[in-house]
């Protein structure tokens, strides 16, 4: 990694942990750090399940036990099961008592307030700068935080990806899209040493995935790579790609290949920027309109 890179990412940290006080004992003079506070605020007026928590937080279950003991112990929280009709019991929750519903008010106008502080000194068109700035700096933070890692194909999550892939392209494709006429990808094929599904999620939550078949005397085939629109431009499609890619050649591909459809035309773009020819169909998919391959070495 270029040590430049390195050292400015360094520098912002600290300018931003600096100007929005996370390094103050009592976090905009709330009495409390920057942990509780923050902790108070996610689990807000509704309430939030504690995987939910740790999951958006990205909290380690120790500590997160530790933030609510000491916020329930102070009054301000309690921890019970969930209360929805039909709910499992089993789910844990976080509630706000009266007085923390009371003190999420007060963390609320001070975040405003903070906020405000840093646009107020400067001038109309700086404030526009720093705000288009720090909405490019989040997205960009958020594409950071996405991981990527083989998932069973029948893992509820897989599942829930694969199906918004299938709504996804029969919302795009001409005349809509019939599973039962395309070329079907059964689960075994996508499990080691037959290939692989990756998972791409961000806070636990699927965001994308995508799969490569192996085939001893052919090209590995890449299939079902899908991206939520939510997460689109954040290179996510082009990291699925690369590692399935890394994934076949690590294992003796020295080819990978794939069809698709005339209407993904994102796709398309981001198959001919990496590298892959359009070749000469080599299945009868009918979906399939171009057909790619890629060569390693």
């Amino acid at each position: 990694m270029n040590a430049e890179l390195v050292a400015a990412v360094r520098r912002f940290n600290r300018t931003v942990t600096q100007r929005v006080g996370a390094l103050d004992d009592e976090y905009m003079a709330q009495g409390r750090p920057l942990g509780q506070a923050r902790l108070l605020w996610e689990i807000g007026p509704g309430g939030a399940e504690i995987a939910t928590l740790r999951a958006r937080l990205g909290l380690d279950s120790g500590y997160l036990s530790r933030l609510l003991r000491t916020l329930e112990s102070e009054g301000l929280v309690t921890i019970g099961p969930a209360v929805q009709a039909g709910g499992d019991r089993r789910v844990r929750t976080a509630r706000l008592t009266d007085a923390g519903r009371t003190e999420w008010t007060q963390l609320d106008r001070r975040s405003d307030e903070l906020a405000a502080s840093i646009l107020e000194p400067l001038t109309a068109s700086r404030r526009d700068r720093l705000v288009t700035a720090m909405a490019e700096v989040e997205r960009l933070l958020i594409g950071s935080m996405i991981v990527i890692e083989p998932c069973p194909p029948g893992d509820p999550r897989a599942r829930a990806c694969l199906r918004a892939y299938a709504r996804d392209i029969a919302r795009r494709f001409d005349g809509g899209f019939d599973p039962t006429l395309s070329n079907p990808v059964h689960d075994e094929a996508l499990v080691p040493p037959n290939g692989v599904l990756l998972l791409a999620t961000l806070n636990a939550e699927p965001v994308g995935c995508g799969a490569v078949k192996l085939h001893p005397d052919a090209p590995a085939e890449i299939k079902r790579v899908w991206v939520a629109d939510t997460i689109r431009g954040l290179g996510v499609g082009r990291r699925l790609l690369g590692e399935l890619e890394r994934y076949a050649a690590e294992r003796g591909a020295t080819a990978v290949r794939l069809d698709t459809n005339r209407n993904l035309t994102e796709a398309i773009a981001l198959y001919r920027a990496t590298g892959y020819q359009e070749i000469e169909a080599y299945n009868a998919e009918h979906y399939a309109h171009h057909w790619f391959e890629k060569r390693f070495g």
